[in-house]
């Protein structure tokens, strides 16, 4: 199929980049649906999602497959303020930047950025984090549409690549400073 195709497939995608498909985010899982992988494999998306690439794609809808997981109402990750050590290893996994802190200090989601994804759950070493219902919240506020997780996810990206590359040049400073002939001390 056309890029174009792939990109009206992952046009219809939640863009939580949750990963419970099987793919590293909905852009690789768009790509294998162009090339006949199963559209049922979405729990965000869920039967909407399914209906839309049955559509687009001319596929019979089949039922979600259960070994993805469930279909469920947005949800939003929660962190246990009295329970949370600052140890920051839920940072990087949120593809939406959603979570607000750094090493040492507690941290907090903001909810009105949270995909629901569930990628901050396991890496957390002290089980702080759990998963709401977003209509539990008191004044809970929409969930992020696809366009803002995909902008906040192409975001995250681009920060992680761009401190990437500051890194890479502040090493390769130092180990040119670290080769340069001794200074003559006269």
């Amino acid at each position: 199929m056309s890029p174009g195709t792939v990109h009206a497939i992952d046009a219809l995608l939640p863009q939580t980049q949750c990963t419970r498909c099987g793919y590293q985010g909905c852009l690789p899982y768009a790509t294998a649906i162009s090339a006949g992988a199963a559209i049922n494999q979405c729990p965000p998306g869920g039967a909407a999602t399914i209906e839309a690439l049955s559509q687009l794609l001319g596929r019979a809808v089949l039922p979600l497959n259960p070994d993805n997981g469930v279909e469920a109402p947005p949800r939003v990750a929660v962190i246990d303020e009295s329970r949370c050590i600052g140890c920051a290893k839920c940072l990087p996994p949120c593809p939406v930047d959603a979570i607000i802190g750094a090493p040492r200090f507690l941290h907090t989601v903001a909810a009105e950025l949270c995909n629901g994804c569930e990628l901050c759950i396991a890496p957390c070493p002290v089980d702080c984090i759990t998963m709401v219902d977003l209509a539990a919240l008191p004044l809970a506020p929409e969930p992020p549409s696809p366009d803002e997780n995909r902008d906040r996810y192409h975001a995250h990206l681009a920060r992680g690549q761009r401190r990437a590359a500051e890194r890479a040049a502040m090493l390769a400073q130092r180990k040119q400073l670290a080769r340069a002939p001794p200074e003559d001390p006269q």
